[in-house]
């Protein structure tokens, strides 16, 4: 499916590359790496996110070039869509008729375009943005290889999550030999939170509960308005529920503006949440995944405990 991949893109000129909603580090860094990928082929390429880059992200190479819109405006002949199962979850418009080309890793990826390149085996959707530059002879620069260390190095939970393994430090070691930084990587991205992510956490942090090795956090919209924060200030909070001895599982829930929530599902390695969150509606990794459901936040929480008890009485 590569060799596919990489004839439809010999084939055609100008291309829009985009993610998902709310985009985290792979979607970031894949997206950016690709489209350099796409230039030094000689194509005319546009990074085009519904959300844009949220601020961690926004050290990373060409990430001021990135355009924020809900719309897909431009003659392009073509559409790359990483790290997402539909044009729907985009949020963008203006993709309904243009050539698609999906590439992804996620176990729940789906087939949605015309060419579909979906391998749950890869490490994070950079690992296949890599291997599209070294199948199409493009010579992964510094700025490529900053951008897909960073796509790895959050989509691993900096190398923690289940599933790394020797051939994703083969890839980070590739990775920094053509020119990333790791210790830069990493600064930007977990020493770069604001003070309203911190307030935020603080109030997050406040509505801990535990039951065995199972914890879960929440935060409001009044908690949000309070603290200053934007969405993007709630990821990464899970992670802290998730880092108590003894937890297996962690959930993070957010109100919507309109009464749902969204929810951050985190494992350790024992519990698949994946597949609970596909259950839910949503999707992801076995380790990372996400999901929403309506309020209030009491019956959100009964309904995803429910599922989650149901899974561990049938393993």
């Amino acid at each position: 499916m590569l060799k596919e991949v990489l004839k439809h893109i010999e084939q055609r000129s100008r291309f829009v590359l985009t993610s998902h909603a709310r985009p985290d580090g792979d979607a970031i860094g894949s997206a950016l790496a690709c489209r350099q990928i796409l230039l030094a082929m000689g194509k005319e390429a546009d990074v085009v996110l519904r959300d844009g880059v949220p601020r961690i992200y926004q050290p990373l190479p060409h990430a001021r070039e990135v355009v924020q819109s809900e719309n897909v405006n431009g003659d392009y002949e073509a559409a790359i869509i990483l790290e997402c199962d539909s044009i729907q979850r985009t949020r963008l418009h203006g993709l309904e008729n243009k050539f698609l080309i999906n590439i992804d890793h996620h176990q729940s990826g789906r087939p949605f375009a015309h060419v579909n390149w979906i391998d749950p085996k890869a490490v994070a959707t950079a690992e296949m943005v890599y291997r599209l530059a070294r199948e199409a002879g493009v010579k992964i620069s510094p700025e490529i290889a900053t951008c897909l260390y960073t796509a790895v190095l959050t989509d691993t939970g900096s190398f923690m999550f289940e599933g790394t393994n020797e051939h994703t430090f083969a890839l980070a070691r590739e990775l920094v030999l053509a020119g990333a930084d790791p210790a830069h990587c990493a600064r930007n991205i977990y020493f770069g939170h604001s003070t309203a992510k911190m307030r935020l956490l603080g109030a997050a942090l406040s509505n801990l509960h535990r039951d065995g090795p199972l914890a879960w956090i929440s935060v409001t919209q009044e908690q949000m308005h309070r603290c200053h924060a934007k969405e993007e200030d709630c990821e990464g909070l899970v992670n802290y529920a998730l880092s108590m001895q003894g937890v297996e599982v962690a959930l993070f829930f957010r109100e919507l503006p309109d009464g749902r929530f969204r929810i951050s599902l985190r494992s350790k390695g024992k519990v698949n949440v994946a597949t609970i969150a596909e259950r839910l509606g949503g999707g992801g990794h076995e380790c990372a995944s996400g999901c929403a459901l309506d309020g209030p936040l009491s019956a959100a929480t009964a309904r995803i405990l429910a599922e989650l008890q149901l899974r561990a009485s049938t393993q």
